[in-house]
């Protein structure tokens, strides 16, 4: 049985606003965005389905100005696994959105959705024809020590942990009723990038 309304139970987000954007050449999370920083657009999105917000950061003092905590890498280098790793271990509800600091197009009605699903899993991930969406997924708690496994052995893809926990796909039929463009798994990796989603965005 899907939960609904008043009745969702509390959910965390995190945003991962660690990575060095090197092939951008400039900060994701301070791009400038229909005139303020890109990640201001993000945690506007997700706080409309989260309370409790976290930014996993190597440069608080750039974001301090942010409505969220501000938690550092546990890992250095060990990625976006890290990232999901760090969030999950500063979160304070037992489940977390986890999203991407550089994607404008968060569908917020697709989040609410996610987050209203009966929470039998411990990672819910979009599944599209391409692949799946882990940088737009509710992870558990009981992903932390698994996550820890992969990380501490030099693990780096997100996926290695998931045959150790019960994981969930949100089908891309189900996707397209909200997003039928799959605009809210676009994300901003070079300059090119940024052209096409200012463009998108007009």
């Amino acid at each position: 049985m899907e939960t609904g309304g008043a009745s969702k139970p509390p959910l965390s987000a995190v945003i991962l606003a660690g990575g060095r954007s090197v092939r951008l050449g400039t900060d994701k999370a301070l791009i400038p965005w229909l005139g303020r920083p890109l990640i201001e657009t993000v945690l506007d999105r997700v706080s409309r389905v989260a309370a409790d917000l976290i930014a996993v950061t190597n440069a608080p003092d750039l974001l301090e100005h942010l409505p969220a905590r501000l938690v550092p890498d546990v890992v250095p280098g060990a990625g976006s696994l890290g990232g999901i790793l760090s969030g999950l271990l500063a979160a304070t509800n037992e489940h977390s959105l986890v999203v991407a600091c550089d994607m404008p197009f968060l569908d917020v009605e697709l989040l609410r959705h996610m987050a209203a699903l009966s929470r039998e899993y411990d990672v819910l991930v979009p599944h599209l024809a391409e692949g799946i969406e882990p940088l737009h997924a509710i992870y558990s708690n009981a992903c932390i020590e698994p996550i820890r496994e992969v990380v501490n052995r030099g693990g780096r893809r997100i996926v290695e942990f998931f045959p150790r926990v019960r994981v969930r796909y949100i089908e891309q039929e189900v996707i397209d009723r909200f997003d039928p463009h799959h605009l809210s798994f676009f994300n901003i990796n070079t300059p090119e990038d940024l052209e096409r989603a200012l463009r998108l965005s007009e």
